[in-house]
């Protein structure tokens, strides 16, 4: 058996969500009532650059997801042309910040970007200061502020740490915004690695009466790795994309979006988290038990042969 397991890219079969949800018990002073960016804000290469953009992504999915940073870097290097569509593209393990004003982490992406700045979501103040920034108008930013603390308090009871940041933006008919919450193994010392969630939406309304149509496109990136003595080397890492879409008649106030939005997401996680464990650990579980068995040989071709004749007995029986 080698000694290091090769990385495991996570593919993407369709798994609609079907889970109680808690969100009902956040937001209950509020009134009751489906791999890539496909939304309108996202920027879609010109038509001589799509053969080329097309391939980066191909490759991007070949290479190993353990070394995406790395690879993305030198792909950039190579096509310095396609630099502002594989950023907007292609998913990276989030990184951290510490707010200036309030001391607070916060999570850096794209969406919170603005040149070389990244605004915080508790102070709404870019790092460094930029004087010509984008932000979220007035009633966009009050929805932001309930969503941080929604989000925080979630990630709170579902992953016992790590760090949380929403933001949102405006859009002609709507707005949309991106969920991020990323935990990083803790308290062990055989195991190490992170776990980055990426939820981008977009809503899509013309008034507090005409129907709200939610699209929520989420994203899993898991790396593990463990390096102990008594063990080989494993790292099993991956990114897993799901979608979703969501029509509501009728919503009552304006903050009701963030329930709709907030159940989506939690239901999202569920399925995501189940099919990680149902299906991928499972099936790793699986093949290190077919190279590796601890009963004796002798003891396994006799089980094998009882299964084989009890088999035979009950086809000769059906006869």
């Amino acid at each position: 058996m080698p000694d290091t397991f090769p990385s495991i890219h996570l593919p993407s079969p369709i798994v609609r969500p079907n889970s109680p949800s808690l969100w009902p018990r956040y937001f209950s002073h509020f009134p009751p009532s489906a791999c890539s960016f496909p939304f309108s804000w996202h920027k879609t290469p010109t038509s001589k650059m799509a053969d080329s953009f097309d391939c980066a992504l191909d490759l991007m999915r070949r290479l190993p997801p353990l070394h995406t940073e790395q690879n993305l870097l030198k792909l950039i290097t190579l096509v310095p042309d396609l630099t502002e569509d594989l950023l907007s593209t292609v998913d990276q393990p989030l990184k951290t910040s510490v707010c200036n004003t309030t001391g607070k982490t916060f999570l850096l992406c794209d969406y919170n970007r603005d040149a070389d700045s990244y605004r915080s979501p508790w102070s709404n103040k870019f790092q460094p200061s930029l004087p010509d920034a984008n932000y979220p108008s007035d009633k966009l930013r009050n929805l932001e502020i309930l969503a941080n603390d929604a989000f925080d308090t979630y990630r709170s009871l579902y992953f016992e740490g790590g760090v949380s940041s929403v933001y949102l933006w405006d859009l002609d008919t709507g707005f949309a915004g991106v969920v991020l919450i990323k935990k990083t193994g803790e308290g062990s010392t055989k195991m190490s690695g992170s776990w980055d969630s990426i939820h981008v939406f977009d809503v899509a309304t013309e008034h507090p009466q005409s129907p709200s149509t939610y699209r929520l496109t989420s994203t899993v990136i898991l790396n593990m790795d463990s390096t102990t003595a008594d063990s080989a080397a494993l790292n099993l890492s991956g990114n897993l994309t799901r979608q979703s879409e969501l029509t509501i008649p009728q919503i009552e106030t304006f903050d009701s979006h963030l329930v709709h939005i907030g159940r989506m997401i939690e239901q999202m996680e569920i399925t995501m988290r189940n099919t990680l464990h149902e299906v991928y650990f499972s099936k790793t579980m699986d093949i290190v038990n077919d190279l590796r068995s601890t009963r004796p040989r002798a003891d396994t071709k006799l089980q094998t042969d009882l299964a084989n004749e009890l088999a035979s007995k009950l086809v000769s029986r059906q006869k």
